[in-house]
This record gives structure tokens, sequence and C-alpha cells, in this order.
């Protein structure tokens, strides 16, 4: 029986003369042999006296290639038990033995496992080699501990070359400097010289500005030792420069080197990408194919970094053509960094068929696609890619999730966003801050602030980005004081806010019409703060002033603010305008944005009906006009519902889902009925081409059909929660009102500006959005 482990074992290592003995063993029992599952005392039996020598010989390979086994699988408890057994056996541990576990200990960080093995080695082993001592020393140092490693080593009876480089390295790593100098002095009294390895150990340890100075004595040091033209050493000098942000010396020592490899032309490229050199990173780029050096992958993923950060498309796309040439699209380091690219130009397409060329497309590759669909607004195409990478083998990483929250954000989906915190918690890869308020802001944008509160408090410390997203959400709840006390709280907590903040809170402060609360957050940002105000704080202050109807104010702070008003600021001076029919302002404010913006239809939709509210036919005409000439349509209005973990979705007069019959029933019975004049005006949200069609389409818009099959469809206890892409109008707002009070059901929507909770025919908004 342990000659057929034996056997087993041996064929799946170097090929040994055993091997030949191997064939003559049945299929049956090979096919059954299963080297992992030795039992520890399968060579361990006592043998008959006249074998023993020979024996004892094949017992020594045996359990030392049962224990390289143990070693590569991490199995260390099993390995210190059959090493005791071993002992006990009088069987001595070969040092290829020693050497992988105390490799594997080195490799996962395990200083207890790794001691245990070295004093089971100073048990058994009378004078070790160098090799196996320079083992015990490298698993130390990896293990990080500095003061085990240098007891091995001051206890060393010889030391070479590759044991000084080993604990200079060391300490040069964990930033003891004056340890790994004072070493490298004893080194050259004892006249062991440096090589190569015993600088570039120095060099790869400097990583800041504050490493600088000492890498120039190294660097001055290794010229003085005649390593002045090693290519390697030149190489770590060069990268040692660029890290330390001296991107000159980088660029001296390499224009001095006469031998250059794809690492070292890396190198520079790197730090001119971190530099934001781009283009010099591109023109190095182009100089390194014109002299005909091997372009590897890393040097790839270099160039088109900054071919991203350029948003150079063209250039993109040519280095895209030399990785076809050189056959390296379906790598996925080479297929990652291409798909990232199209993504940072916007270019979808590409990014989508340089993602299907990767042969194995690990977390980052999925990730880079996923991020992607989100930065362009392809929110339903990221959920079902992601819904595709979870049927695969492949690790989901925490950006992923984060990209996931934001895509339910954005579709308002609730259950799949749900669903997806509950497998990133299982995972353990809910993102430290970013991804929690991520999760905070899918919540509210769905209408969810209790699990939104619920997710805040359960972060043991919120950084301003997390506190930030909870204010935001009860402000666009409507909920300004909570929103304002959460504020308050916030710098109770010592965290400072951000601009972003400001937004959060002046939006609060306008869908509540704080005009002077809002006005004073304005002013004190910057004084009390330190938050300069930018032209969004601006806007959103002309906002205040536009919703409240203070129309003069919004006008001379447009006029006096320190930017040149953008087309959101006369946007929201026209829509208080629309609200409280001034045609004098809103035609000025109209001018503007149409200058700014011309392609924004909402700037028309209100013009046309302030025109017409003031009975103005011929400018209201003219208005429709020019969206004709210019080929404007408004953004089609759509409404959605889940039920059930399925979203569905409605636009104006929607005839195509399964139940319309139902629904449209529902809709009569409602019996809801709105008078209008004959001259009935259009809203924002709506520009039909003729006045009497607007009577019938205000029964069919599409807030009021997801509404009506969400009332059919779920129970009568249930709140109703909608979604809108748009604005939702008057007469619409009006309807869900009326609905909640026939119903008694709580009616929840949620359009493109805010949340409004109907019950009983009441609106948390007060009728002011």
């Amino acid at each position: 029986m342990n000659a057929h482990y034996c056997f087993a074992a041996v064929s799946s290592l170097n090929p040994s003369p055993l091997i030949t003995a191997h064939d003559k063993i049945p299929q049956s029992i090979k096919a059954a042999a299963n080297f992992t599952q030795i039992p520890s005392w399968a060579s361990l039996k006592s043998n008959p006296p006249s074998l023993q020598t020979q024996e004892n010989n094949n017992k020594s390979q045996i359990e030392s290639i049962h224990l390289i086994s143990l070693s590569k699988q991490g199995k260390f408890k099993e390995a210190r038990e059959f090493l005791k057994q071993m002992e006990d056996a009088g069987i001595s541990v070969s040092p290829r033995s020693y050497q992988c576990l105390f490799e594997a200990c080195g490799k996962i960080k395990s200083l207890l496992d790794g001691r245990l093995f070295h004093e089971q080695m100073q048990r058994t082993v009378t004078n070790p080699s160098e090799f196996l001592e320079n083992s015990v020393l490298m698993m130390y140092c990896k293990c990080g501990s500095l003061a085990d490693a240098s007891k091995v080593f001051d206890e060393m009876r010889e030391r070479n070359l590759v044991s000084w480089n080993t604990i200079i390295a060391a300490y040069a790593e964990n930033g003891v400097f004056d340890k790994a100098f004072c070493l490298f002095s004893n080194m050259l009294e004892l006249e062991t010289k440096p090589n190569g390895s015993t600088y570039i150990g120095f060099l790869r340890s400097l990583l800041n500005p504050s490493g600088l100075a000492i890498g120039k004595q190294i660097h001055s040091h290794a010229i003085r030792s005649g390593l002045g033209s090693n290519a390697s050493v030149n190489t770590a000098i060069s990268n040692m420069y660029m890290k330390c942000g001296w991107l000159e010396g980088a660029e001296l020592v390499f224009e001095k080197m006469s031998e250059k490899n794809a690492v070292t032309w890396t190198g520079i490229m790197v730090g001119y990408t971190q530099a934001e050199r781009r283009i010099d990173a591109l023109a190095l780029f182009a100089k390194m194919v014109n002299e005909g050096v091997e372009l590897d992958e890393y040097v790839f993923s270099i160039v088109l970094k900054a071919c991203a950060g350029l948003e150079e498309l063209n250039f993109g796309r040519q280095i895209h053509g030399h990785i076809v040439k050189l056959g390296l699209e379906s790598e996925v380091s080479v297929g990652t960094p291409l798909v990232d690219f199209y993504v940072k130009c916007s270019n979808l397409e590409s990014a989508s068929k340089a993602f299907e060329w990767i042969s194995e497309p690990n977390d980052v590759s999925w990730s880079a696609l996923i991020t992607g669909y989100c930065q362009m607004g392809e929110f339903e195409e990221a959920l079902k890619t992601f819904k595709s990478l979870r049927t695969r083998s492949v690790d989901i990483n925490s950006f992923t999730y984060t990209s996931i929250f934001q895509a339910c954000s954005a579709l308002a989906d609730f259950n799949s966003g749900a669903q997806t915190h509950a497998d990133a918690i299982k995972s353990g890869l809910v993102a430290y801050q970013h991804g929690e308020s991520a999760m905070i802001t899918m919540y509210s944008r769905c209408g969810r602030l209790d699990y939104a509160t619920r997710v805040f408090e359960s972060i043991g410390d919120p950084d301003a980005v997390a506190w930030t997203a909870i204010i935001a959400g009860y402000a666009y709840q409507g909920n300004a004081p909570e929103a304002l006390d959460l504020f308050r709280r916030m710098q109770d907590c010592g965290v400072r806010p951000n601009a972003v903040t400001f937004i959060a809170v002046l939006t609060a402060c306008s869908h509540s019409g704080l005009v002077k609360e809002g006005r004073q957050y304005l002013e004190s940002m910057n004084s009390k703060y330190g938050v300069a105000p930018t032209i969004d704080h601006y806007d959103c202050m002309v906002d205040i002033y536009s919703r409240a109807g203070f129309l003069l104010e919004a006008l001379e702070l447009i006029r006096s603010m320190p930017f040149s008003p953008d087309a959101m600021s006369w946007k929201c001076l026209l829509g208080g305008c629309w609200t409280y029919r001034n045609l004098g302002i809103g035609e000025l404010a109209a001018e503007n944005l149409f200058q700014l913006d011309p392609e924004d239809t909402a700037c028309y939709i209100l013009m046309f009906n302030l025109y017409a509210s003031f009975g103005k036919w011929k400018e209201a005409a003219d208005v429709r006009k020019m969206m004709t000439e210019r080929n404007l349509r408004k953004e089609l209005s759509s409404s959605w519902i889940s039920v059930k973990g399925k979203v569905h979705r409605f636009i104006v007069g929607d005839k195509h889902h399964p139940q319309t019959e139902e629904i449209y029933s529902k809709l009569e019975a409602l019996n809801y009925s709105v008078k209008k004049k004959e001259t009935g005006l259009l809203t924002e949200e709506d520009v039909s081409n003729s006045l009497p069609e607007r009577k019938e389409q205000l029964l069919v818009h599409s807030e009021r059909l997801a509404l009506a099959f969400g009332l059919i469809s779920t129970p009568s206890s249930a709140p109703v929660f909608v979604f809108k892409n748009l604005r939702a109008c008057k007469d619409c707002h009006d309807f869900c009102k009326q609905v909640s009070s026939i119903t008694g059901r709580e009616v929840v929507v949620r359009d493109s500006f805010r949340f409004h909770h109907f019950r009983l025919g009441e609106c948390t908004c007060n009728d002011y959005w």
C-alpha cells in the first residue's frame, strides 16, 4: 500500500527511477490513488529488519514528497503533526521539504506556523546549510517579523550575499533605513561586495518624496561600485526617482542608459501619467514603437490610461490596432484597459466589443464595463450585465456593487437594490464609506428612507459623503426640518461639510420655501465652513427665490453673482416666472436660456404656456414653430412601478400592457374628471400638436396608468410607489391627491425633482414644488 502512494505521488513531480516501477501498477489502483489524502501512518510502520536500510531511504523520499504537498496546500497543522511522527520514527526531513514549508508560511504571512517549523528544524537539524538558514531568514522577513529575522541573521554561522541582501531589503521595505544602512556598512566592512540586488532592494522601498535624499545616496554608491551601467539597477533608480516625485531625475537616468528594456520605458511612462503629462506619455510610446522596443501588456495598460485621461479616441484606436496585430486583445491585462479607455471616451459600443474579445474577463473587466454603462446612463444594461456576471464563476469586487447601487438608485429599483445589498453583505464586499453611501442614496431614491436611515446608523464613523447622502435623502423627500437637523448633527460630530453637502442643504430649503435660511447658508459657506460657493450653489439660491415668488431677488442674484450665469440659472428663474405668471422677466430668462442651451425643450414648453396664459397666441405659435424648425421634441414621459419584483413601465396612452383593460377600467371607476377651460393650457410636462387633444391626454398620462396598475396589483393596505422620469404636472398631482382621498391608500410619486407623499387628499409638498 505504501508503494502505491509513493508511485502515485512521484509521478506528479520530477522524473525518477521509480516511474518505471509505476508502470507495473494496475490501472485500477493508479486511478484510486490520491496522494493528498495519504494517512499520516502510511509510511511510518515498522518493517522487517532485513529491509530496514532500504525502507528508511524510501520513507525519507515519501515523507518529503508528502510534506511538500501539504505545504503547497497550506495544511500547516497536518504538516506539524506529520513532522512530529517523523521525528518519533527517526526519519529525517529533507532540506527541500523545510524550504517549501518556510516559503508557504512566508507567502501567506503565517508567522506562528513558521516559528513552529523553525523550532522543529532546530531540534532535528544539527548543522543547517546556508541555503536552509536563508530560507528561514526570508520567511521571517516576509512575515514582517524583523526581530526574528535579525536573531536568525545574527546566529548564522556563515552569511552569503543572499543573506545580506535579504535582511537589508527587509529593513528598507519597513522604512527602518538607519538599520538598513548600518547593515550595508557592516557588509562592506566584512568585504562582501554588493551586487545589483543589494541596491535594487533598497531602491524599491523608496516610494515617496521623503526618500529622495536616501535614493540619491544609493544612486551615488551604485555608480562608485561599478554598477552605473547595469540596466536593472538603472531601471530601479529611474523608477525610484519617478516614485519620489523627481521626474527630471528619472528622465536624466533614462536618457543616459545605453540599454533600455520595456520595464525602463514603462517606468517613465508611469511617471508622465502620474504627473498628468499624458501627451509626453503618448510621445514616449510612439518613440518606443519607432525604435522597435518589444511591447508588453503593461505598456499598453499605461498608454491606454493616458489616452483615456485625454479622451484621445483616435490615438487609442491606433494603439488598439497594435494590440490586435500582436494578438493581445484576448489577454485580460490588455483587454480590461481597452474597455476602460473606450468607456472614458464615451464609446460604449467599442467598449462592449473589446470586452467580448477578452477570453477570460476578471472582476476588474466586468466592473469596467458595468461602470461604463452607469456613466452613460445605461442603467438597465448595467443591471442586465450584473445578472449575467452573477451566473459565472468570477469574483465580484466592491466597486461593481457600488456601481449597481447607483444603477438601482437611478432606476428606483428597490427590489434589485435590496437583493444586491444582501448579496454584497454575504460576500463581505460593501465598500467602506463609498459603498455604504451609495446604498443610502439608493434606498432614499427608492422612497425607503427607513432603510436609508438604518444603513446610515449602521456606519460606525460616517464621513462627509455618508452624511451628505442621508441629508440629500431627506431633502428630496421634502423633509427640510430633518435634513437641516442632520446637518447640525454632522457638525456636532466634527465632520466638515463639503460643497455637495451644501447642495443638499440648499435643496432642502428650496423644496420647503425656506428663503431666509437658504440665504444664510449660502452667505456662511465660505466664512464659517471654508467651502467656496460655486455656480451650482448660486443656482440653488436662484431656485429658492424663484419657487418662493421672489423673482426680482432671483434676477438680481443672477446679475450680481461672481460667476457668469449658466443655463440652469435662467431655467430656475423661468420656472418661477411660469408659476407666478411673470411674462416680462420670463421673456428675459427665456432669451438668455435659448442662447445658452437652444436644445432644452423645457424652455420652449414653459414659454409656450406662459404666452398662452396671457392670450398671446401668436407668440405661443412662434415658440412652437421654433421647436419644429429646430427638430426638437420633448423627452418622452414614462412612469414605472415595481410589483412582486417586476418593473412595469408606461408611457402616455400606453395600451401594450397585458392588463390594459383592467387598468383603463380602474381609471374610469375612479370617476375622476378634470374640468378645464376651453383654452386649457399645456404644462411643461406636455406639448401636443393641438389643444383639444390635451383633455384626452390628461386621462392617460403615464403616472396615472402606473397608479391604476398599482391599485389593482398590490394589497389594499400597502402604499403605491410610482416613479416618473420627468416633473409631474399639476393635473396629475391633483389627480393623485384625489385618489389618495377616495381609496384611503397612500400614494408616493417620485418625479425628476422630488418625492410627493399623498395621504387623504393632501401632499407633503403642500403644493409647493
